[in-house]
């Protein structure tokens, strides 16, 4: 093992040996552990002289994804072995076939699977697909994304030595996909952990901030934890439990986020901490009469808020999470949150999803987690879901906080805060979504579509026949399932209205003689004031065109050739004439860098050595210049043939695929050529900045109106210099 110091092989070996010692499982029969120590010797063996950005050996980082699977998630052996071996087909000359050979298909399909997640994200798009493929793992084998989560945890505990751009790219990815994943599969330490770390990097000066103050603050927490819990115990121990309890401050994001949310001073949250009471060796048909005890004992002693009892024991999170959770008055009157659960529930709400299986057999009805699972798995597999868009749907869903709602036959259903009537619709069946009127709501009150379900609600969809769904369906609903449905719907409806128009057009084209042409097309696009062809074909099969004006728009002469213009190159001698007429004709022109005008804004211009510098009249260098150069008013003559370059500024709230919907709708709906984009995250802010070909202030500013209607834009703006970038 040349190639590292005497001391960093003795590290090596140690640090194998240490995965051994939290992973209880992998000891438990003696071919597990030549199985652990052979992924060890190959993955060793083939990071061989290999170092990280840190210049520690790069073993290192796949021994401690391993300890992560199992001594944090609670993975037995076989995650141990890909957890070792996860970089390996990625990065050397070892396949798939080799890992299927040595071991087994198992391990084989669960290393194949992780080095795909690591190949694909690169591109926005090709993200959100491997994404897509790798929730798909999920009813195969979820150690796929459990491995996953502890390489990704680990990367985000060593991202000091990143660059810094590396730092932002990565904590964003985490943010976006990862903190939410951990979430839904309930292994909510590590989730909190990534938030904060994606909090330590994208935002420092907060984060440190915030991490003074507790630490400045500790003392005084503890001596009042103390207060409280004592007179507990007291209670606790006389009624004979085996019990656990422990006070824990709240995380750093939560804590940032309460700050943001409601504009308040850390010296302001009262709730910086929560107390946990863990009962242990409750036998499971008595966990909830148990913890119902506990929860008397709390409030025998401290005064409850009745608006904050959460019984996550009788109605179980979709993750599988399960708890009491109430809010008291304690000393000093400070609000204190207790949590009280079992060590059976403890081990679910810190391992998630892994600890899920192993209680699994404990009771015959189907875990919420797994019926989640299955509708993610059917989502997944219909061939018509956008990835982008399923992206954001997905996350948009993993974090809301959950309503209940039941059937006319008593069925309890889980939603989302927000979901409506036509969620629910769509929720029973595709075709009660998509023929529903309204719904009576507790057996009495009629109600709309958009009406927003409460907890406890009971819910009957009334459907008609002639009901088809429609477009603005989609900003009532707000679940994954019914976006979905509706969109492949409205996606199909669509491309047949595109057909049918299609042949409405060339039909009209025929009654006045003209042949059917891109030109024409074109002009009619002009002409009605529309964005593409496809809008023209939509509205001519919808009956939404005024065909009286049908002869006027095919034939008249184009005065703006938007699609045409903004596909050429910036000319040096620009269409300007002298309003006075003095200047000569063939004069020579240039645009000045400093405030970039176009057609349509009002100029002025300053002759040096021949040229004329042309500048926009509230231009602040030329208002200075106009004290000692002698100006010139000038006027545009519009030439169509003429683009020039212009700079705009875009600030968003910022989500997957964004950047995708900016160039979509510059590009495919606008026809402008693209020069540069530069982009910037900071926090939840997205911050852009595009160099783009147009012909003019109005086709500038009406480009700009549309961005404004892309989703999470809160501001589109023109910038005057060009020559440089300014800060994001």
């Amino acid at each position: 093992m040349s190639g590292f110091t005497q001391d960093e092989k003795k590290a090596i070996e140690q640090e194998f040996d240490k995965i051994l010692n939290v992973c209880p499982k992998c000891k438990k029969s003696p071919e597990s552990l030549l199985l652990i120590r052979k992924a060890f010797d190959i993955a060793n063996k083939a990071h061989y002289g290999t170092r990280r950005k840190s210049g520690e050996p790069y073993i290192f980082h796949p021994i401690e994804v391993a300890k992560i699977a199992s001594g944090e998630i609670g993975l037995g052996s076989t995650a141990v072995i890909c957890a070792l071996l996860h970089d390996v087909v990625e990065d050397t000359d070892y396949t798939i076939e080799d890992m299927r050979m040595l071991f087994d298909d198992r391990v084989a399909m669960i290393i194949d699977g992780l080095t795909k997640i690591k190949a694909s994200l690169k591109t926005p798009v090709e993200k959100a697909e491997n994404f897509r493929k790798m929730l798909l793992t999920l009813s195969d084998d979820v150690r796929v994304i459990l491995v996953k989560l502890a390489d990704r945890l680990h990367n985000m505990r060593t991202l000091d030595s990143m660059a810094r751009d590396k730092q932002l790219k990565i904590a964003s990815e985490t943010r976006f996909l990862f903190a939410p994943l951990a979430h839904r599969l309930g292994l909510y330490k590590i989730k909190t952990e990534l938030e904060d770390l994606c909090l330590k990097y994208e935002q420092p000066i907060i984060y440190n901030d915030i991490l003074k103050k507790l630490t400045d603050t500790e003392q005084k927490r503890e001596h009042y934890l103390n207060r409280f819990c004592i007179p507990l115990v007291i209670k606790i121990e006389y009624e004979g439990f085996d019990y656990q309890i422990a006070g824990r401050p709240k995380s750093i994001s939560s804590i940032w986020n309460k700050i943001r949310v409601k504009n308040i001073n850390f010296e302001d949250i009262y709730d910086l901490f929560a107390v946990r009471i863990i009962l242990n060796d409750i036998p499971l048909e008595e966990e909830r009469t148990a913890c119902w005890k506990i929860y008397t004992l709390v409030t025998d002693l401290y005064q409850p808020n009745p608006d904050r009892l959460r019984d996550w024991i009788s109605t179980p999170k979709t993750n599988g999470y399960e708890a009491l959770h109430t809010t008291v008055m304690g000393p000093e009157g400070r609000w204190v949150e207790v949590q009280i659960r079992t060590n059976r529930m403890d081990e679910i709400a810190e391992r998630g999803y892994a600890a899920h299986w192993k209680y699994k057999g404990l009771n015959d009805s189907e875990n919420q987690l797994d019926k989640w699972m299955k509708r993610l798995r059917d989502t997944l597999e219909d061939p018509n879901t956008d990835a982008l868009e399923f992206l954001d749907e997905f996350k948009l869903n993993l974090f809301n906080t959950e309503i209940y709602v039941f059937t006319p036959k008593g069925e309890l259903k889980r939603f989302p805060l927000g979901t409506t009537v036509l969620d629910f619709a769509y929720e029973i069946h595709s075709e009660i979504g998509n023929h529903a009127v309204g719904a009576k709501i507790n057996r009495h009150k009629t109600v709309p579509l958009d009406y927003k379900l409460q907890s406890g609600d009971q819910v009957q969809i009334i459907t008609s026949e002639k009901q088809q769904p429609q477009k603005k369906w989609i900003e009532i609903v707000c679940t994954a399932k019914a976006k979905n449905s509706l969109k492949n719907i409205l996606k199909l409806e669509k491309k047949k209205n595109i057909m049918v128009g299609h042949h409405v057009i060339l039909d009209k084209l025929r009654e006045i003689d003209l042949k059917p042409s891109d030109k024409v097309f074109l002009k009619l696009v002009d002409g009605y004031n529309l964005v593409s062809e496809n809008e023209l074909f939509e509205r001519a099969a919808t009956n939404q065109l005024d065909f009286t004006q049908f002869e006027k728009h095919a034939t008249e002469k184009r005065t703006t050739k938007i699609a045409r213009f903004w596909r050429l190159q910036l000319s040096k001698a620009l269409p300007i004439s002298s309003e006075d007429a003095i200047v000569p004709k063939q004069v020579s022109f240039k645009i000045a860098e400093c405030c970039c005008p176009i057609p349509g804004d009002k100029i002025i211009a300053f002759e040096e050595d021949g040229v004329y510098i042309v500048h926009k009249n509230t231009c602040l260098i030329a208002i200075e210049e106009q004290n000692w150069k002698p100006i010139q008013k000038f006027k545009w003559i519009l030439d169509q043939k003429q683009s020039f370059l212009v700079r705009i500024k875009i600030i968003a709230k910022d989500r997957i695929g964004l950047l995708n919907d900016i160039t979509k709708v510059i590009s495919t709906q606008y026809n402008v050529n693209i020069r540069t984009v530069h982009t910037d995250s900071l926090g939840d802010e997205f911050r852009g900045i595009l160099d783009l070909y147009v012909h003019d202030v109005k086709n500038m500013n009406n480009l700009m109106l549309r961005l404004q209607k892309v989703k999470g834009i809160d501001k589109v703006e023109r910038m005057d210099k060009i020559d440089r970038l300014f800060n994001l």
